[in-house]
């Protein structure tokens, strides 16, 4: 076993240790550490940090877009899920009244020719219940319908009698009771022909496992189609306003998409023809055929497509990172031979997103209500596909058209070249790591190594997932990721981005463990890790300052130190990871600052809980969150204690404001 191994083996054993007994007997006998901060805050060995350094990654799982960030409340809108060949499955769909009373099909009859699928609804009774009769859909695991708001709801309808139908929301009681809690009603209209149908449902009262029915009591045929039901959703683009402002928290500054964790599985699908496909999901959505991940198993209306991916980056105000398919899935791959028709799809999704309002997809984008250019100077070629045959060529093939095409395009590789450098052009490769919290932590010092020269890393997944340390969102999981955070701050020479992964999940389909945000219909909390991703918000853009600790009990800390401003004020930011079980009185010593520290305005923030394995829930989403308050002793010299367990930024606000600039 070799040094490094040994150490592996020690730093593990004190993390165990720690969460068993050493923080009890610590407090108890009042043990405590010492350690001595160095921070070089002048110009002269300072660096400019990248400004694209701390962004998200949007992965389709988890039910993450569809039933989370994507605000359409219908699942299966379109009665396309259940395949193209009838009679098919209308699931989550269900019917309302008895065999004898309704008869309900799907007919490929559908007045949009890419998703034919249409669901039939005959009416048999002459004297139908009160109630009467017709179909109801549950949303995902339930709709969260608000008192007093009201619920934007479209559908396409047909039949050969004068129709009438009421639209309700409902709220199923454990009794069996459905309350009516909104309704609006189409009475004796002529719709001979495929009509589209505009409602709005002013809801009465709260439920969170409400359902829409489409009901009637007149007898003959009906056919429907393409239901969807909004709430007011953030800038009217449909996305879920609570979902959107946790990401706005994060201050990102790129946005990864649409692709998911391990294995690129939305992009890719275990099959080409589940793959995504941009073509398809731009466009008005009633006309979005949709389509089935076959790795995490449910079906996508894609009303969250290419064109919403590019108009959330904007809203957050990030970089879009469009990840393409390079014509590989899990099972299949495209030869190098035949990937021409691949190559000008994904022209065609770049001329989609940078082109003229007069070019041909640069139109369909002004169509759908955005003339203006997209920002993307960013793609990825694939996802974790290195290994598997046909990559390289096609990545030839792909790199060498888009940059043709777009020279200033950045483009990022999946091979991995923190070793060893990569032997095909790229600006960018992609680094992954899911680890243990140990191996995490001991990773902070990574990229010391990687060669300076050449492509730049992105880590767009990282995390520790492995189950004894994360759960479903732990504190220590966070404290080894800040630690791992910490280590590219200081190697952003050559680290240009990252991102976590995954970002969210639904509480009713938790595909993969841990999560940054977990939700369901109505509420939302962020994971420790979540919350450590706050304290590195500000460091896109600012400048880095050498730091080093002196003490013996180093091997369980990791620290850095930043200036960054805000729109009144400068901060030298110094954060300080303690993983250990013991309190650390730490000196902070910065010398080269060219101002001085202002005591008023500096603040110290803490993230830290009685246990390591320590999560938070919807019962208590605030468990383990940052805790401010404010340094009257700040100083450029400063005895703190730093608490066990705990990642700890203190902001020493600065006289001049323009200290960052005069790098």
């Amino acid at each position: 076993m070799g040094s490094k191994e040994v150490y592996y083996c020690a730093f593990l054993c004190s993390f165990l240790l720690c969460s068993l007994s050493c923080k009890g007997q610590a407090e108890e006998l009042g043990w405590t550490q010492t350690a001595l901060l160095d921070v070089d805050a002048s110009w002269r060995l300072a660096r400019k940090i990248p400004e694209t350094l701390f962004g998200l990654f949007f992965e389709e799982i988890n039910n993450a877009g569809a039933g989370g960030i994507w605000a359409e409340l219908i699942s299966n809108r379109g009665f396309e899920a259940g395949g193209p060949q009838t009679p098919s499955n209308i699931e989550p769909w269900g019917i309302i009244g008895a065999e004898s009373s309704i008869y309900v099909t799907t007919e490929r009859v559908s007045c949009f020719s890419r998703n034919i699928i249409a669901l039939r609804m005959e009416v048999l009774c002459d004297n139908c219940p009160d109630v009467g009769v017709g179909i109801y859909n549950r949303g995902f695991w339930g709709m969260n319908i608000e008192d007093g708001k009201t619920y934007s709801l479209v559908m396409y309808v047909r039949s050969l009698e004068s129709v009438e139908l009421i639209a309700s929301l409902t709220c199923p009681k454990p009794s069996g009771a459905l309350p009516i809690m909104a309704s609006a009603s189409i009475m004796d209209i002529d719709m001979s022909n495929w009509t589209k149908v505009e409602l709005q449902l002013l809801a009465q009262e709260t439920c969170r496992t409400a359902r829409l029915e489409l009901t009637t009591s007149k007898k003959g045929v009906i056919w429907v189609d393409q239901v969807s039901l909004m709430p007011n959703t953030y800038k009217g683009h449909g996305f879920r306003k609570e979902l959107v402002q946790m990401l706005l928290d994060l201050k990102p500054r790129f946005l990864r998409f649409p692709d998911q964790d391990m294995g690129g599985c939305f992009v890719e699908g275990d099959r080409l023809r589940n793959a995504f496909r941009w073509k398809e999901t731009v466009g008005p959505w009633e006309e979005r055929p949709g389509h089935c991940g076959d790795v995490w198993n449910y079906w996508t209306d894609d009303g969250l497509g290419y064109y919403e991916f590019l108009l959330l980056a904007e809203d957050l105000g990030a970089a879009p990172i469009w990840v393409f398919n390079a014509g590989i899935s899990h099972s299949e791959g495209v030869d190098t031979t035949i990937i021409s028709p691949f190559i000008k799809d994904v022209l065609d999704g770049l001329e989609f997103a940078r082109g003229s309002e007069e070019s041909t997809w640069g139109s369909v984008r002004a169509a759908m209500g955005h003339p203006e250019r997209f920002p993307l100077k960013y793609v990825a070629i694939g996802n974790e596909d290195c290994d598997k045959k046909f990559y390289l060529g096609n990545y030839i093939k792909f790199y060498s058209a888009i940059r043709e095409a777009y020279p200033d395009i950045q483009i990022i590789s999946n091979c991995d070249g923190s070793s060893k450098p990569l032997e095909h052009p790229a600006d960018l490769y992609d680094y992954h790591v899911y680890a243990s919290a140990a191996e995490l932590f001991l990773m902070k010092n990574y990229f010391d190594r990687t060669s300076r020269t050449g492509a730049k890393v992105f880590v767009s997944e990282y995390a520790v997932n492995q189950q004894k340390d994360a759960g479903q969102g732990s504190l220590l999981a966070s404290l080894a990721e800040a630690a791992f955070l910490i280590g590219l701050e200081k190697n952003s020479d050559i680290v240009h981005m990252a991102s976590y992964a995954p970002l969210l999940v639904n509480d009713n389909n938790r595909g993969w463990n841990p999560d940054a945000i977990v939700f369901n219909s109505w509420q939302q909390y962020g994971t420790p890790s979540y919350w450590m991703q706050t304290f590195f918000s500000e460091s896109s853009g600012a400048v880095i300052h050498p730091a080093a600790i002196t003490s013996s009990y180093s091997d369980s800390l990791a620290a850095s130190a930043i200036t960054w401003q805000d729109d009144k004020n400068s901060f030298l930011r110094i954060k300080i990871v303690n993983s250990g079980c013991v309190a650390v009185n730490l000196t902070i010593r910065a010398v080269g600052l060219q101002a001085g520290v202002n005591t008023m305005g500096s603040r110290v923030t803490v993230l830290t809980s009685s246990n390591l394995l320590d999560e938070n829930s919807f019962s208590n989403p605030n468990n383990v969150v940052p805790v401010p308050s404010e340094l009257p002793n700040a100083a450029e010299e400063m005895q703190v204690l730093v608490r066990p367990y705990s990642l700890t930024s203190f902001d020493l606000a600065l006289d001049q404001h323009d200290l960052v600039a005069k790098i």
